[in-house]
This record gives structure tokens, C-alpha cells and sequence, in this order.
């Protein structure tokens, strides 16, 4: 049954536009290079994998309305800017998620309707979400992925184009505020691409069990785009 439900899946992942900016752009990212990029000390793997969570089911668990999205992003993001011309005047505020450390932990894509800044906390949670996905995979003996972002901080002028394009983009988004980020559900990048694949299926439920662990911690809130293939993620704390 797993089986078929797998290549319904597989297949329902040809039908709907990735979710971000244009959903075109690549999910290889940047390779990592050892040398500029700090190890990270990491658990022992567990003699006996970790069981895959099959029973999640993330159309009812992500269910966090724009409102409480809106509400945190008020409360810790920046105040909306009017155009790109404007991200100089609070950099002071933002990281910079291009940046060579965040290489191990996550793959930026293609932005063509957002740019790479967050406010710190939602640098640090993207960063750590990353790096619990690769963690959860490697304690059920899967080979490791990154995680793909394809949607970051949008001005009003990035929101204005891309209204023309996906339908699904509103006005009043939590991603004006740079608390909000779109991680997709359908791509993942193989960090070492001579290991064994591992199903984006098993990828994806993986996915929704360290976002549900993150969202019980109180440090997000999560929706679950269904047409837009991806996990639409604001920062709480």
C-alpha cells in the first residue's frame, strides 16, 4: 500500500508549481567546501535507525492561518519596504542567508521575487531546521540531504510581480517582514551524490516530523501549501 501511495506521490509532484519565487530554479546549490565552513559537532548515530514517522499527517498538523503568521512577523520582523532600494537602510537588522556558513545547513534557489535577509531568529531557526533534517536522517541511517529554500524577504514591489504570476501570493505576507521563509517538500539537494537515494517521500515525512518537533517547541508557525509543494515557515522566537 506504502508502495503505491509512494508513486501517487512521485507523481502528484509533476502537477503543481514548486513552491517560491518561480519554482525554475535548481536544487543542487552551492557544494561545500570543508575548508571555509566550520564542523559542527554532531550525536553519535544510533546502533539501530530511528523509525520513520509515517503517521504525520502535515495537512493537519500545519495548519497556522496568515494571522498568526502576520501577528509574530509584527512583533520581531522589520517594517515592510516599498522596493529592494530599501534592504541597504536595515541591513543592520538582517542576515544575510547567502552567506558562506549557511552552506552546509540549507540550499538557497533561484530568487527572482525575494531577496536572501532574514531577521536573526528566523536565520537561526532556518539554520537549525536544516541541520535537524540532516540529523534525523543520518539517526535512521538515511543518506543526508539539505533542504531546499525557495522563498525568502519580498518587498511590496517583489509581491506586486509575483501576484501576476502565482495567484496564491497576498498582499498582506508575513514575508514582507523577513520572519518568513517557503521550504520545499518536493526537492531536496544530496549532499553526497554517490550515497544511496532516499524517496522524497521518506524525505518529506522526515521533513514534517522536525518541523512538527521545532512547531511543539514554540519556535514557529507552520502552514502546509498544498498546491505550492513547499512549508510556508515564520520565525516566532
Amino acid at each position: 500500500m506504502r508502495t503505491i501511495f509512494s508513486y501517487l506521490f512521485a507523481f502528484s509532484l509533476l502537477v503543481f508549481v514548486s513552491c517560491g519565487d518561480d519554482g525554475n530554479g535548481s536544487s543542487g546549490g552551492k557544494k561545500i567546501n570543508k575548508q571555509n565552513v566550520a564542523e559542527r559537532q554532531r550525536p553519535p548515530v544510533p546502533e539501530k535507525p530511528n523509525k520513520i514517522a509515517y503517521h504525520l499527517n502535515a495537512n493537519r498538523i500545519f495548519r497556522d492561518g496568515n494571522d498568526v503568521h502576520l501577528a509574530v512577523a509584527n512583533q520581531i520582523g522589520i517594517k515592510p519596504l516599498a522596493s529592494r532600494d530599501g534592504v541597504e537602510d536595515v541591513l543592520d537588522k538582517l542576515v544575510a542567508i547567502d552567506d558562506e556558513r549557511f552552506v552546509e545547513s540549507f540550499v538557497l534557489d533561484k530568487l527572482t521575487h525575494s531577496t536572501p535577509h532574514l531577521v536573526p531568529e528566523a536565520a537561526k531557526l532556518l539554520e537549525d531546521i536544516g541541520y535537524a533534517f540532516q540529523d534525523s536522517l543520518r539517526n535512521k541511517h538515511k543518506s543526508e540531504y539539505r533542504v531546499v529554500v525557495t522563498s525568502v524577504l519580498r518587498t511590496d514591489a517583489d509581491i506586486k510581480k509575483l501576484s501576476k504570476r502565482n495567484i496564491n501570493s497576498i498582499p498582506d505576507s508575513p514575508h514582507r517582514y523577513a520572519t518568513t521563509v517557503d521550504v520545499s517538500y518536493a526537492r531536496f539537494s544530496k549532499i553526497d551524490e554517490n550515497a544511496s537515494d532516499v524517496s522524497e517521500y521518506d524525505l518529506k515525512s522526515v521533513l514534517t516530523e522536525v518541523l512538527r518537533d521545532f512547531r511543539e517547541q514554540g519556535r514557529c508557525y507552520v502552514k502546509y501549501e498544498i498546491k505550492q509543494g513547499c512549508f510556508h515557515i515564520t520565525a516566532r522566537k
